[in-house]
């Protein structure tokens, strides 16, 4: 989850509250790790509106300094409703570890804890972490049913069972107590309930407006169109015409704009022997593509539209969200587990890391990824989670080095070239 900020939702005793969590992020050497609060408070909003109009006008919290606080203050309102994952009934876990453990309450009970842990250390609450600290038959939750099956495994169930039934009320009255619900911005809230209940009306009608017109057969002389859309329109035709995708890598190395086609099933990227060219910006971008054709895109036959562009200045790189790949912090997510990390971000990086191995006519990429190696069978639990599968179990130490050794073999062959 490395680089995001999460909307979660919190069952207490006040009910339902939302709030967002940002998971572990970098800044130069440091890790941090935070919730939206300030200080000692942790912030909840009794609403998804709420949460929203807060959001939206507060600058003075925890969150602030976070990478991505200024994309999460401008998102849609309806982007900050916490999705089923990140949706924890922290008061109904004592009932949850009563029932059989069955693979679908040990996944809820296991995120539950687990971001109640991850609370109590962030907000350094010594009930919460005396009761993981001193209890650590609770990590026996993380491995799936294997932990719990016959008679010695139903008694460790029962333990863990018991072992909640009785210092739960402790775990829940220091969250209670850290708990502070701000002040929101009447305006403010009243224009995220309308915007909530405009994408609810529009979900409901479950036909997206975008549907009911092509824009490639809308009326060019129709008076109502903006100019600013068609010409984002333009530019996605242009490089769907010519069949290739502008795509953003971040490294630890830092940001970097390409090019990558298909050729049928086989990747192509601008670069040359199996090294990918990256750049800085898209001035240096456009001015290497006005003045070479000895790279692997300059074969292709629409290759002369695209450096014609390119000399007079004309191209525009719209990054779709799926062509974006951000790399960094994978390695140390997945030394916390497969139900940590963010599946997305795991995702992209892997079809990347795979594409650029393809690309370079290496195998090394695949063979660390099929799912018989520890790595490939974590990814693969990661990226399709299943609670009737037997989840990987740690340390991830291993696994962890092998990704951050895949990472670092494309990184040498990520060449910056202005």
């Amino acid at each position: 989850m490395a680089g995001d900020i999460v909307p979660i939702e919190l069952g207490l005793t006040e009910g339902n509250l939302f709030t967002l969590w940002a998971p572990r992020w970098r800044e130069g050497d440091d890790e941090w790790e935070a919730f939206l609060g300030l200080e000692d408070d942790l912030y909840a909003l009794p609403s998804v509106a709420a949460l929203v109009a807060f959001v939206r006008t507060d600058d003075d919290n925890d969150l602030v300094d976070h990478p991505a606080w200024e994309t999460i203050k401008q998102v849609q309102a309806a982007e900050l409703a916490p999705d089923d994952k990140h949706s924890y009934d922290l008061i109904g876990v004592p009932e949850l570890a009563a029932e059989d453990p069955k693979p679908e309450v040990l996944a809820e009970l296991e995120d539950a804890l687990e971001i109640v842990r991850i609370i109590g250390e962030v907000c350094e609450l010594t009930p919460v972490t005396k009761f993981f600290n001193g209890n650590p038959i609770l990590g026996a939750v993380t491995v799936g049913t294997t932990n719990f099956a016959g008679r010695e495994g139903i008694d460790l169930w029962v333990r863990i069972g018991r072992l909640i039934a009785k210092h739960w009320d402790d775990v829940i009255d220091a969250l209670d107590e850290v708990i502070t619900t701000p002040k929101v911005d009447a305006e403010a809230l009243a224009a995220a309930e309308v915007e909530l209940a405009a994408a609810a009306s529009a979900e409901d009608e479950d036909e997206p407006e975008f549907d009911s017109v092509d824009p490639l057969y809308e009326n060019g002389d129709d008076e109502d169109d903006d100019s600013a859309d068609e010409n984002e329109v333009d530019e996605d035709d242009f490089w769907a015409g010519v069949g290739i995708d502008p795509i953003r890598i971040y490294t630890d190395g830092g940001e970097f704009l390409t090019l990558r086609c298909y050729l049928g099933d086989d990747p192509v990227f601008l670069g040359k022997k199996g090294q990918i060219f990256g750049f800085g910006s898209e001035r240096a971008l456009t001015r290497f593509l006005a003045d070479n054709d000895d790279h692997d895109l300059a074969g292709l036959s629409t290759f002369n539209d695209v450096q014609a562009a390119a000399e007079t200045n004309d191209l525009e790189y719209e990054v779709l969200p799926e062509n974006v790949y951000a790399m960094q912090g994978i390695g140390e997510d997945i030394l916390d587990g497969p139900r940590r990390i963010d599946e997305h971000q795991l995702d992209l990086a892997v079809e990347l890391l795979t594409d650029a191995a393809d690309y370079a006519g290496i195998d090394t990429v695949n063979e660390a990824l099929a799912t018989t190696t520890p790595l490939g069978w974590f990814v693969d639990y990661a990226v399709h989670p299943d609670p009737k599968r037997l989840a990987p179990s740690g340390p991830f130490d291993n696994e962890a080095e092998v990704w951050r050794a895949l990472v670092h073999d494309f990184e040498d062959r990520l060449t910056r070239r202005g």
